[in-house]
């Protein structure tokens, strides 16, 4: 008896006639589906159909059979999937991070440098505040992020793959929006509109660049994330110090300028946990440096 055998017994079953069963079903010739069919029953001992000019019936014997022999074909077909399963190694997985709003800028190039592997991986990517990329590295729930140089992580790798500069966030139709350059004084007597401490890294150098301007700016309104601080700013009609890629998140109410003078800067980097053995990690890593000069022509400095 053979598996063929089990498969042409059910659909002659399940059809009630061998001329459409053979037709339609199995696409064999009537006489060759019969012969199988005969076959198969003196395999079993006992008749499995009763015949006449309407068709074929199942005997109480066949009936008996149907129920086996499909548990027996689920089976097999289970293990022939399990036997594929197991003699095709399965994909590896590589998770990216990005700090939410530079996956505009750079995914298109990661995803270039992983592009001759992308047939044996799956590639995740997230998007979130750095402090929680920081923590997914950590944990291994990420591979490698772009990210801020989080403090308090000691088992993670940066490097620096470029310097932002931060620029003035204000309302389009501000009485300032019209020059090349702000001086960061004349800003004095606008709401600031400043992070929170969901981006601690970003958040003590912009206070340190308003400490040392010896200016008198004070926090009006604080934002957890960059989209919200630009829809402060138009809503307030405040303005906000933001890392340059923010060109990415403005509307028409909101612009942006370089400020005057030396403007302060805060490192893009990617990250990594140390003991990572990924091969697919070692490989991302070693082709940085042409990831870096791809994607920093498009990204304005």
């Amino acid at each position: 008896m053979e598996l063929r055998h089990l498969r042409y017994f059910i659909a002659v079953a399940e059809e009630g006639s061998l001329t459409v069963a053979a037709e339609k079903r199995l696409h064999t010739a009537q006489p060759s589906l019969s012969r199988q069919i005969r076959d198969l029953e003196y395999e079993v001992g006992v008749p499995l159909f009763a015949r006449s000019v309407h068709g074929v019936e199942l005997t109480a014997a066949g009936k008996a059979f149907l129920d086996h022999a499909r548990l027996a074909l689920t089976q097999a077909d289970a293990a022939i999937e399990a036997a594929r399963r197991a003699g095709r190694p399965e994909k590896s997985r590589f998770a990216l991070g990005f700090l939410t709003g530079q996956e505009i800028d750079w995914l298109p190039e990661a995803m270039r440098v992983l592009r001759d592997e992308l047939p044996n991986i799956d590639v995740t990517v997230t998007s979130d505040f750095s402090p929680v990329l920081a923590e997914g590295l950590t944990r291994g729930s990420l591979d490698l992020a772009f990210m801020r140089r989080e403090t308090g992580s000691a088992d993670l790798v940066y490097k620096t793959v470029f310097e932002e500069t931060l620029v003035a966030v204000l309302p389009s139709d501000h009485r300032l929006a019209k020059l090349d350059r702000i001086e960061l004084g004349k800003l004095e007597g606008t709401p600031f509109v400043n992070v929170s401490g969901t981006a601690p890294e970003l958040l003590k150098i912009i206070n340190t660049y308003v400490r040392q301007s010896g200016l008198t700016i004070s926090t009006a309104h604080e934002a957890d994330n960059i989209v919200m601080a630009v829809s402060m700013v138009a809503s307030t009609r405040g303005f906000a110090l933001l890392p340059g890629y923010i060109k990415n998140f403005l509307p028409w109410s909101v612009v942006s300028r370089p400020l005057k003078g030396k403007a302060p800067t805060i490192d893009l980097v990617v990250g990594y946990h140390k003991a990572n053995a990924s091969p697919i990690l070692a490989k991302f890593i070693s082709r940085l440096n042409d990831l870096i000069e791809r994607a920093t022509k498009h990204v304005p400095r």
